[in-house]
């Protein structure tokens, strides 16, 4: 690199160091830059601070003030203390500390310290002028708003940085979080806990939501009763047709299975007798003969099965192999751990929808192969057959791509690297280590396991590396590619594959903050870059054995970019594309793509909001589109619409199948919430796919308020469907692969459920059109009592049965906080999936197992512990 270029790469890391002091470089000199004269501060400075500086997070009120901007954000904010012990003294001056802080800062007050939004989440505070350092034990204080909410005491991202240029960055020692040992649960231990209910948990004066006590949720569950026999019986999901034994037999399978394949292949069960296995049902010759066939039936969709159980044999036919599978997974499904019987039982089943699915981003922060295995085969235990594997994003790309080695290289790592020539800078929280568990990508091997893994389970694998949005991390990568080559005087190579137009002095903020986020649509190079992508990642697909027929676009989230970029001012002038203005671009990116991909023969899929102002004669015949449309804000609409285009439609719905939101309204559980405070297991059980409008007769917007549901002006037209429904985990705040288990587990089975099996208490859906809201009355009183009744026996099978085979599986699902009151001096408590024991502590002494009411006196803690007894849930208190 030459001097000048040096010199100004410096400058401009400097800026984004948040060192605005630092001369700007004029000219070369001809000698390097000695960053340590202009700076006092010594590498022993940085480590002293970062091993004795104490950091506290207190979120002080998210009640708007005078003080918030009223242009932004309709004038929500949140107002946050962030203070700065120093355990020694501390007389260093000129270093910064970067931290990320999801909704971005607007205004502060500090008499030491100024603080600046970079880019995305990241942030930096400088030292003001008049700044004397710390004497020992001395507190410093930042108050600062930021946007929107902070509703959650996980809202807040650990790992801050302090470092000054030319040193090495350090993670401050107190704002690493730690796994507590009982829970398995990631705590922050520098963010203060919450305590008041109107200033920090209430959002606006018409928040409506209730802090879930353990009074209020011993109040729930009492609904819930132990019921052993039903549990025996039942099958998740639920299939079509049951017929059990009139006298409630049971099929002895003591001596184990012997199984006939019949004319099934091997490939075709293997996975689902392995997991017979694993449950405790072995092959024996001896045993229960278990025979296996395949009698086409072009009557029944892909997957349908038929199971009998009887004293003497076990049968299973299946339309095809995945419905022997899913034959074989109901019966595991029949399974009690540690029983040696089945019950006797006749099921007639299919799928009630073809699209079953569930999305993990493993962009945001990388999920282990292990555990992306792990996932596949609790969602083959379930039925689910669509693996929406999320690989790229602003913050990563997962995926080996060998003929762009940088896309890896560098785009899957996050380090302390401002210049971002060897990593991405380190966004949500990733702190300074690239070997860090939050980086990380799948080798061409590591996918093709996964690939064959999910093809053995009957699971199609949808990639998605997002575009033309959501791209950062491909565009760093790109941008490196052309310097590296840019320095080996290679023009045509470098700017090959160039996603980003440098003349483009656009000025934008995506969604998620980032001013150079979204692929430049009028540059060929980004063409040729998806065509290189792409032809790459169907070969991956190809040497695994599993086709890639469909790949999902991602195609949301453009945010107004391209609008200065030089580039996109000739194309748009010159075209003969139809673009005749610069908000016709990302519509322009998007058809393009589909073309691409149609030329590849490979189906597009895409998020609603970018799909749907493409023109749809430039698009496809089959096109998928995941509506994540809120339905308290009208969502269904967009649905409709979308679905009435004969587009495949795949209901991702926020309110209740985003599985990243908290699973009950509480300070302390885990998760974003801007489209519900709660989203528990009994929430996606209650879920109507097919009739997304009536469930504003019984849900509750994001602040617990009712709304209204009009589908008078966008009804489906007569006899249109939905493709299936899919679960989200989005990943921004989900670090470790066991709170990924926490977020998802048990949601999926209730996903599963609805997914799979269409409940006889559900509303059809009106294709007159009608306007619901808790005072229309479509959702009767008796189909509300079937519906909670079939929760019940739900919740008791997962607390009596599915857990413990989930423990087997090492899943770490959530273990549900307990509910409980204090009457007349005795302790009444209860659980929302009956079975899973229930401790109690008295003034801090042992634990102690709940039986029955029982007497005590002073302070109570309560908590749930799961079967096999290795974990425990959140300790909650009876106030």
């Amino acid at each position: 690199m030459n001097k000048i270029k040096w010199a100004f790469t410096i400058a401009a890391s400097l800026s984004l160091l948040g060192c605005e002091k630092y001369p700007e470089p004029a000219v070369d000199t001809g000698e390097k830059i000695n960053l340590q004269a202009i700076y006092s501060v010594t590498q022993s400075d940085i480590d002293n601070i970062a091993q004795n500086l104490e950091v506290n997070y207190r979120v002080v009120t998210n009640i708007p003030t005078d003080k918030c901007d009223s242009k932004i954000a309709d004038g929500a904010c949140f107002e946050v203390e962030l203070s700065f012990t120093a355990k020694k003294a501390i007389a260093a001056k000129d270093w910064t500390i970067h931290f990320s802080q999801i909704s971005p800062i607007q205004s502060f007050e500090s008499e030491d310290f100024t603080v600046k939004h970079l880019n995305g989440d990241l942030h930096v505070i400088a030292l003001q002028d008049k700044f004397s350092g710390f004497s020992a034990a001395e507190t410093k204080k930042i108050t600062f708003r930021a946007m929107f909410w902070s509703l959650s005491e996980t809202d807040a991202l650990p790992n801050y940085i302090v470092s000054a240029p030319g040193l090495d960055a350090r993670v401050i020692e107190s704002t690493v979080p730690y796994i507590d040992k009982d829970t398995g649960l990631e705590i922050l231990p520098y963010v203060e806990p919450f305590t008041d209910e109107k200033t920090q948990f209430k959002r606006t004066a018409s928040d409506k939501t209730q802090w879930l006590t353990s009074e209020k949720l011993y109040q729930r569950n009492s609904v819930l009763v132990e019921d052993k026999l039903a549990v025996i019986q039942a099958i998740i999901p639920t299939p079509k047709s049951v017929t059990l034994d009139a006298n409630d037999g049971f099929a002895d399978i003591s001596k184990g299975i012997a199984i006939s394949l019949g004319n099934v292949k091997h490939h075709d069960v293997d996975a689902a007798i392995s997991r017979l296995d694993t449950l405790g049902v072995k092959q024996n010759s001896v045993g229960l003969p278990l025979h296996l066939s395949i009698v086409s039936n072009n009557d029944k969709v892909i997957g349908s099965y038929s199971l009998t159980v009887t004293e003497k044999e076990i049968s299973i036919v299946g339309v095809d192999g995945n419905g022997v599978f899913n034959g074989l997974q109901s019966l595991a499904s029949l399974v009690t751990v540690g029983e040696s019987r089945l019950p006797m039982i006749v099921v007639d089943d299919e799928p009630h929808f073809t699209f079953r699915g569930m999305l993990v981003d493993v962009a945001r922060n990388f999920h282990s192969k292990e555990f992306i295995l792990k996932l596949l085969d609790q969602m083959a235990a379930y039925k689910l057959n669509k693996l929406h594997l999320h690989l790229g994003d602003d913050e990563g790309w997962r995926l080996e791509i060998p003929s762009l080695p940088e896309l890896t290289n560098i785009g899957a790592k996050r380090c302390f690297d401002v210049a971002e020539e060897n990593c991405l800078i380190s966004q949500l929280g990733a702190g300074v280590d690239e070997n860090s568990s939050v980086s990380g990508y799948y080798s061409v091997s590591d996918y093709h396991e996964i690939l064959q893994a999910a093809t053995a389970r009957h699971i199609q694998v949808i990639p998605s590396l997002d575009m033309p949005g959501h791209s950062r991390a491909s565009i760093k990568a790109m941008t490196a590619r052309y310097k590296k080559f840019m320095a080996l005087e290679d023009e045509a190579k470098a700017k090959q594959f160039l996603l980003e137009d440098f003349e483009d002095n656009t000025q934008y903020s995506s969604v998620q903050f980032y001013s150079d986020n979204t692929i430049n649509a009028c540059l060929e190079s980004s063409y040729d870059f998806v065509i290189e992508v792409m032809t790459q990642v169907k070969k991956i697909h190809a040497d695994a054995g599993q086709p890639l027929t469909r790949y999902h676009i991602g195609a949301d989230e453009t945010a107004g970019a391209w609008l200065e970029s030089p580039a996109c001012k000739a194309f748009v002038a010159n075209n003969d594309q139809g673009v005749t203005e610069m908000g016709e671009l990302g519509a322009y990116f998007i058809e393009r793509v589909a073309g691409i991909l149609s030329d590849l023969d490979i189906e597009t899929a895409g998020w609603s909001d970018g799909m749907e102002h493409t023109r749809v004669d430039n698009m496809p015949a089959i096109v998928q589109a995941n509506a994540w449309d809120t339905l308290a804000w009208g969502g269904h609409e967009k649905v409709h619409r979308l679905a009435n285009r004969d587009w495949q439609v795949v209901i991702s719905s926020p309110d209740v199948l985003y599985f990243d939101f908290p699973h009950e309204a509480d300070p302390k559980e885990h998760g974003y919430y801007w489209a519900s405070r709660h989203t528990n297991t009994e929430k996606v059980f209650q879920f109507m796919p097919d009739n997304l409008p009536v469930h504003a007769e019984f849900w509750l917007d994001r602040e617990d308020n009712a709304y209204v549901a009009d589908d008078t002006k966008a009804a489906l037209a007569p006899g249109k469907k939905f493709l299936g429904i899919q679960g989200q985990l989005w990943s921004e705040n989900v670090r470790t692969d066991d709170m990924v288990e926490h977020k998802v587990f048990p949601r999926l089975l209730a996903l599963a459920e609805r997914a799979w099996h269409l409940a006889d208490w559900a509303v059809p859906y009106n294709y007159q059109g009608a306007k619901y809201s808790q005072q229309s009355n479509s959702f009767s009183d008796k189909s509300k009592a079937m519906r909670d009744s079939q929760w019940a026996l739900f919740a008791n099978t997962l607390g009596q049965k599915e857990f413990t085979k989930l423990e087997l599986a090492q899943i770490d699902y959530r273990l549900p906080t307990v509910g409980a009151i204090i009457q007349a001096g005795k302790l009444h408590a209860n659980i929302a999936f009956p079975g899973l024991a229930i401790e109690y502590r008295v003034n801090g002494g042992n634990w102690l197992t709940y039986q029955n009411p029982t007497a005590v006196s002073g302070e109570v803690s309560i908590r749930s512990r799961s079967t096999n007894g290795l974990r425990t849930s959140r300790i909650t208190k009876i106030k």
